[in-house]
């Protein structure tokens, strides 16, 4: 009996099941760091999230797409699109990508490497995959929840994915977690490791962390030490999540962030830029 892949509308988790009946539930909901949805379990196959759905793409900096959907779906996400030279890399995943989109991901040669932070930016990678046949790259420990797509290479603490972009495990958030480092921009694809607070123009104006971002679960010391270890040697100057772009964020501004949750009790509350910064 074929498999549907079916979505989570509380996160956007995809997972295949069975084409009689939805799924059980949803393994990323059912995490103690996530919310579960107020109204039950609501399981979209890939058909009907095709026709409720649009992807729009911007460019964020020079060389870097964002592409998201329309109306807001699951978490939200944004997949980022680098387009190189040597070859395109994909890093986290839209919810969905329609034909235009993937049409236009082809235009610009399509995807060579293909990775993403943790579960929270999977979104539809798997239509990445199935599409451009990528190598797809993520941290061993990560592997939990990658049924919807396939893992071709796991791998370890520090991988460089293509010249000059390296991937970083800093566990923390989730098992497995990664951060994407771009020296070309000198921009960090921080996945869940940091929370930008924007202003309503847009602009950074907070940030923070967090082990759970529903139910405010912080980071234990050990966790935010292993942070600043593996930041300290990264000289961004821009964060790319999987929500939100910020330039401006710089390492100075992790480190004080990291270095202040590191002084007393841990939290997640957002400590303003100006604070981080003096």
């Amino acid at each position: 009996m074929p498999l549907v892949r079916y979505a989570c509308a509380n996160c956007g988790t995809w997972q295949p099941w069975f084409a009689h009946e939805p799924p059980p539930h949803c393994p990323t909901c059912m995490d103690v760091r996530n919310a579960l949805p107020e109204n039950g379990w609501d399981f979209r196959s890939a058909a009907r999230v095709s026709e409720q759905l649009q992807t729009t793409w911007s460019e964020a900096l020079p060389g870097v797409l964002g592409f998201s959907c329309t109306p807001g779906f699951g978490l939200g996400g944004t997949g980022w699109l680098l387009t190189r030279p040597e070859g395109n890399v994909a890093f986290e995943g839209a919810p969905w990508y329609t034909r235009p989109a993937l049409e236009h991901i082809a235009s610009l040669g399509g995807i060579r490497w293909l990775s993403s932070s943790h579960v929270h930016g999977f979104g539809a990678l798997w239509q990445l995959q199935e599409r451009f046949d990528p190598l797809l790259v993520l941290h061993r420990d990560a592997l939990s929840y990658t049924k919807a797509f396939k893992v071709r290479w796991p791998v370890d603490d520090e991988h460089t994915l293509a010249p000059d972009l390296t991937l970083h495990h800093v566990n923390g958030h989730y098992e497995g977690h990664s951060v994407m480092y771009d020296a070309r921009t000198r921009s960090l694809f921080s996945g869940d490791a940091l929370k930008v607070e924007l202003g309503a123009r847009g602009q950074p104006v907070g940030l923070s962390c967090h082990k759970g971002f529903h139910y405010a679960i912080p980071l234990s010391h050990a966790e935010l030490r292993r942070y600043r270890e593996v930041f300290e040697r990264l000289p961004f100057e821009n964060v790319f999540t999987p929500f939100e772009f910020a330039r401006g964020v710089t390492r100075e501004h992790a480190l004080a962030l990291f270095d202040r949750l590191l002084s007393g009790m841990p939290h997640t509350n957002a400590i303003a830029l100006e604070e981080l910064s003096s």
